[in-house]
C-alpha cells in the first residue's frame, strides 16, 4: 500500500469561524484511517504533524508541561515531531518553550524522571511542579491558528464533503468503512 499522500477536511470545518475545526477534522479523517488499521507510516507526515501539535497543546491548556510529558510518556520520537511541526508551522516562541523545557527535563536524573512517569499525576508532586510553567499562556503566538493555517496553505490540502471524505478512504483502504 502507498502512502495516503492528502490531507482532507471537511466542508463544514472549512466554513466554520473557528480554527480548531480544521484541526479536528483533519484529526478525524486521521483516527478513521487508524480504526481502519492504516499504519502511520501510510498517513501524510504533515497531517500528522498538525495532529500531534494539537496534541501537545491540548495537554498542556489542560494541565501544563507536566501533563504532556507525564501523558505521552515523554517520547524521544513524539517530541522530535512536536518540535518540527512547531518549526513547519513557524511557531518560534512555542518551538523555544518547547526547547528549553525539554532541557528541564533532561537535567533531571533518569531514576526521577521514571518514578515521575510511574507514579501519581495529582497530589503532592514536586517533580510535576518543577516541570509546569506558565510562558505558554502568556505567548502572543496562537498555536491553534498557526495550525490551522498550516493546515489550509498546505499544498495536498483538499476540503470534501463528509460522504465523499469516506469514499475516498474507502477507496484507500479498498472496503466499506462503518459509519458511526
Amino acid at each position: 500500500m502507498e502512502e495516503f499522500g492528502r490531507i482532507i477536511v471537511s466542508e463544514t470545518a472549512m466554513e466554520s469561524e473557528n480554527p480548531q475545526d480544521i484541526i479536528n477534522s483533519n484529526i478525524s479523517v486521521i483516527n478513521l484511517m487508524r480504526e481502519e488499521k492504516v499504519d502511520d507510516d501510510l498517513i501524510h507526515e504533515d497531517a500528522l504533524l498538525s495532529y500531534y501539535l494539537d496534541y501537545y497543546a491540548s495537554q498542556y491548556a489542560a494541565g501544563n508541561f507536566s501533563q504532556f510529558v507525564y501523558n505521552s510518556g515523554w517520547n524521544k520520537e513524539l517530541n522530535e515531531l512536536i518540535e518540527e511541526g512547531l518549526t513547519l508551522i513557524g511557531a518560534e516562541k512555542h518551538l523555544e518553550l518547547f526547547q528549553a523545557q525539554a532541557k528541564r527535563v533532561k537535567l533531571l536524573s533518569s531514576v526521577k524522571i521514571a518514578k515521575f512517569l510511574k507514579g501519581k499525576f495529582e497530589g503532592v508532586n514536586p517533580t510535576r511542579d518543577l516541570l509546569n510553567n506558565n510562558t505558554y499562556f502568556e505567548l502572543d503566538e496562537n498555536l491553534v491558528e498557526l495550525n490551522a493555517n498550516f493546515l489550509k496553505n498546505h499544498p495536498d490540502f483538499e476540503v470534501l464533503p463528509v460522504d465523499e471524505i469516506f469514499a475516498v478512504l474507502e477507496e484507500f483502504v479498498g472496503h466499506e468503512i462503518t459509519r458511526a
